[in-house]
């Protein structure tokens, strides 16, 4: 039967929406959290409930198509002709359980809600940078947070799944009813069902303090010499994130930062003050601005400085085994090249800590790697893309010889699949759960191409 015929039958029985190409509202609803990527889907639904869903699984079976689930929009990698985009947001349920340290979250809730439901409360969420990010996006697609070193990845955090099936059944599943899905969900989630609500651990911060840290660029070379020293020793509990920002000389830009460049160190400590950690960087170069304290994830989060719009932007990532002096040299040389201009920011995560030794086994895994950096292009209205994608270029060869050999999914870009982040034989099984659990493949291949 031909797409559209059934998917406006099957727009007929939802209760909740399904807007379809030439609806006034499909430009806007089509489109993704990152808007210099295009998506052409046959249709964009907001199912209210899960009998909404099992229409959907219909729908798709009746039609060859496949479904898409996209919570927020983040995430999105392709075109996604014949797939229909779900949008999750009336999946809504937030349930705090302070006493047990776990959360239950539906799959269209926020981390910015999480985060404000535990302020106060001595505990956080393993979230990620960005408080508009779906919890479940981020979650199913490993995640890495400020508490990482601490907690492992948020697919580490866990515990249970709401699961449809592609034959309609809904079930809660855990590692004791169905270690395989588990697996495959803490990293590949988004396609081997589609997840109404999990169920997560917090992590407990019973005294949170933070440091932040901004030297001049000259300084970036010594300072993150002093990071990569400080990893050697540095406890579970010490998550440190190095930025180098390049700022362009733009009017709506505050005139302290306009066409400047430095460097700033942010530490969170989940047991207290870590000054003595702290000290070996902050005396590797000259200290502009420091704001050092007691702090809360809420204060973290708004800190992030991360987009709470829709905006276009690229970027680039790479996971690094280690960060020698050669690496760091290489990588702060081609920073001040005058023609790396298109690069604002550059994100260096210091990793091991926990995710070392992660405490549930899933697809995502980041044992062994010790950097996790991202390199943000920002797209501007007029100007040629070239000159970014020269740079996202250039900074993967910088970085070539140190790369590891997996990264997390939530860093992946457009174009790139699955198997950046897994060996062979966890590709094979992955591949293998997927046709179990969805043998008609009614959900959309993803970054997992069939």
């Amino acid at each position: 039967m031909a797409l559209r015929s059934v998917l406006e039958s099957a727009r007929d029985a939802l209760r909740g929406d399904l807007i379809l190409p030439g609806d006034e509202s499909f430009e806007a609803a089509r489109r993704p959290w990152n808007l210099a990527i295009e998506q052409h889907p046959a249709g964009v639904a907001v199912p209210v409930d899960v009998d909404d869903l099992r229409t959907l699984l219909q729908a798709a079976r009746d039609a060859g198509a496949t479904l898409s689930v996209q919570p927020t929009g983040h995430g999105a990698a392709g075109d996604l002709a014949d797939a229909v985009v779900v949008r999750m947001a009336a999946f809504d349920e937030l349930s705090v359980d302070l006493g047990s340290g776990v959360v239950r979250v539906g799959s269209g809730v926020r981390w910015g809600a999480v985060v404000e439901a535990l302020e106060g409360t001595g505990w956080a969420a393993p979230a990620g940078t960005s408080p508009v990010v779906a919890v479940a996006g981020y979650t199913l697609g490993g995640g890495h947070s400020w508490f990482s070193r601490t907690a492992g990845l948020g697919s580490d955090n866990l515990r249970a799944a709401w699961v449809l099936r592609s034959d309609g059944t809904r079930e809660r599943v855990d590692d004791d009813s169905d270690p395989e899905l588990m697996w495959a969900l803490r990293g590949a989630g988004g396609i081997v069902g589609i997840v109404t609500a999990l169920e997560i651990d917090l992590v407990p911060t019973p005294a949170l303090w933070g440091t932040e840290l901004t030297f001049e660029a000259a300084d970036a070379g010594s300072v993150m010499r002093a990071v990569r020293d400080l990893s050697a020793e540095a406890p579970a509990s010490l998550n440190v994130f190095v930025s180098s920002m390049r700022m362009p000389d733009a009017p709506q830009l505050p005139e302290e930062i306009r066409g400047r460049s430095f460097l700033t160190v942010q530490a969170l400590s989940t047991v207290g003050a870590a000054d003595d950690l702290i000290e070996r960087v902050r005396g590797a170069g000259t200290v502009r601005r420091e704001v050092s304290g007691a702090t809360s994830p809420k204060t973290v989060a708004a800190s992030s400085g991360e987009p709470t719009e829709p905006t276009p932007g690229k970027g680039v990532s790479a996971a690094l085994s280690s960060l020698d002096d050669a690496t760091i040299d290489d990588l702060f040389r081609f920073r001040g090249l005058p023609e790396q201009w298109p690069i604002m920011g550059i994100d260096i995560r210091m990793l091991g800590g926990v995710l070392n030794e992660p405490r549930r086994a899933g697809f995502a895994t980041l044992h062994g790697v010790g950097w996790l950096l991202h390199a943000l292009v920002p797209v501007f209205p007029g100007v040629p893309s070239e000159p970014g994608e020269a740079s996202m270029a250039g900074f993967r060869d910088v970085l070539a010889r140190a790369t590891a050999p997996q990264t997390v999914p939530t860093f992946l870009g457009p174009g790139e699949t699955l198997e950046r982040c897994g060996d062979p034989a966890s590709i094979d099984r992955l591949r293998d759960v997927r046709a179990a659990a969805d043998p008609e493949s009614l959900i959309h291949e993803g970054r997992l191409p069939r």
